[in-house]
């Protein structure tokens, strides 16, 4: 059976039990089924859509980034009853990993989004209990060319704060929603992240850096893609990406 041996390789290479996250991340397996798996799917939110599309797809294990259980205990009614229900109905285990696979070295969403863009990674920033859960780096090109570049890595149109230099050296990256974090960027030329409050906007300009919006859920496609990639190879067993943008 092969759902016990892929949750235990998830949970110690993307070291779960180790790293903090928000308390409604409840990061590992959330969902068992009967413990066979054939096909692994991945997909950025634990949604009923994207659970309803799984299941269509033949999966037997939804790989995720934001799980089933962000608004803490509730009431299994409505749709969260609907979605555990369809789920269990179709032995459909959900596995889901936040901030560990946000910060893993290999796998995660900073360090690919890095790697697409050609970023050279030199550090680390934005610490999170103790955790830093950003990337610093090196990138010699104009402020128009890594527009590109981060557009053609996440797939979708970028929105820009042209508020720093006019060509880009030093980096700060963090994907999700760390636009609230932007007072961390102070001394960096360009800040890359999904999204971020209003006021992250003025504030960039106002600290003379460049605010990268690139997609709350674009930029963190890339993690559960690599995931089902290498459970995939490991066990032979087919996978898929689930798509369902939220064009935030």
């Amino acid at each position: 059976m092969n759902l016990p041996a892929i949750v235990d390789f998830l949970q110690r290479e993307l070291r779960i039990a180790e790293l903090p996250d928000y308390s409604g991340a409840v990061n590992g397996l959330q969902v068992q089924n009967s413990g066979k798996v054939t096909k692994v799917a991945a997909a950025v939110d634990a949604s009923l859509p994207v659970v309803k599309k799984a299941i269509a797809a033949g999966a037997d294990l939804l790989v995720v980034h934001h799980g089933l259980f962000w608004q803490g205990a509730q009431a299994l009614t409505g749709a969260f009853y609907e979605k555990i229900k369809c789920a269990l109905d179709a032995d459909l285990a959900i596995y889901s990993a936040h901030l560990p696979l946000d910060v893993h070295p290999q796998w995660g969403n900073n360090a690919l989004l890095a790697q697409a863009i050609g970023m050279r990674v030199i550090g680390t920033f934005l610490p999170y209990k103790g955790m830093p859960v950003g990337l610093l780096g090196e990138l010699e090109l104009s402020r128009e060319a890594l527009l590109e570049a981060v557009e053609k890595a996440v797939g979708a149109k970028v929105h820009l704060c042209p508020g720093g230099p006019s060509h880009i050296r030093k980096i700060g990256l963090c994907t999700g929603g760390a636009g609230s974090e932007i007072a961390a960027a102070a001394g960096l030329d360009a800040f890359i992240t999904g999204e971020g409050p209003h006021w992250s906007y003025p504030m960039a300009e106002e600290m003379g850096v460049n605010l990268f919006y690139a997609g709350h859920y674009a930029t963190e496609t890339f993690g559960v893609k690599a995931l089902a990639q290498e459970i995939s190879q490991r066990w032979q067993i087919e996978q898929c990406f689930i798509d369902h943008p939220t064009g935030l």
